[in-house]
């Protein structure tokens, strides 16, 4: 079952960036693909552990989507406050590493919170440890691991829990 789960991935995977490197839906290019990725997925499945622990079930692709469209919201948050910040007249910043505890169990998950924190911008993960992120903060507004995880990373950890459990 392992093995079925992790050749499906990693071919959707790499199907959804054949088709997107190829830019084209035509029969050929799609067959070519099909038949290309099959392959390098047949190779790598049983020797890759890396999307074992992605849920697939109905409840966790649908929080895939809504995980995908809250990012997207939060990135935009984040933009406009860095960019705010940039054309103030004042330079309102508060910069410190603060610690942020995860309940995410699995690394790929842990790995996706700490991503999504570096990508939206103010934020950068700086370390990981067991459950602990250290995470640079442009503006630090606290200090207490639990409070600053509730305000960089509560939104992401959410729908990850689910996503990976």
């Amino acid at each position: 079952m392992k093995t079925g789960r992790s050749f499906l991935l990693i071919w959707l995977v790499l199907m959804v960036v054949w088709i997107v490197l190829n830019n084209s839906l035509h029969i050929q290019v799609i067959l070519v693909g099909i038949i290309s990725v099959s392959i390098i997925a047949a190779l790598f499945a049983s020797k890759s552990d890396v999307f074992a622990c992605i849920r697939l079930n109905p409840k966790a692709l649908l929080y895939m989507v809504i995980f995908f469209f809250v990012f997207l919201r939060e990135l935009v948050k984040a933009n406009l406050d860095v960019a705010l910040r940039v054309v103030s007249p004042t330079i309102r910043i508060n910069p410190g590493i603060v610690e942020v505890k995860t309940r995410l169990t699995s690394p790929l998950a842990r790995l996706a919170l700490a991503n999504s924190i570096t990508l939206t911008p103010g934020t950068l993960s700086v370390d990981i440890q067991g459950d602990t992120l250290f995470v640079h903060w442009i503006d630090v507004t606290a200090t207490d691991a639990e409070q600053a995880t509730k305000i960089i990373a509560a939104t992401f950890e959410k729908y990850l829990e689910v996503i990976y459990g």
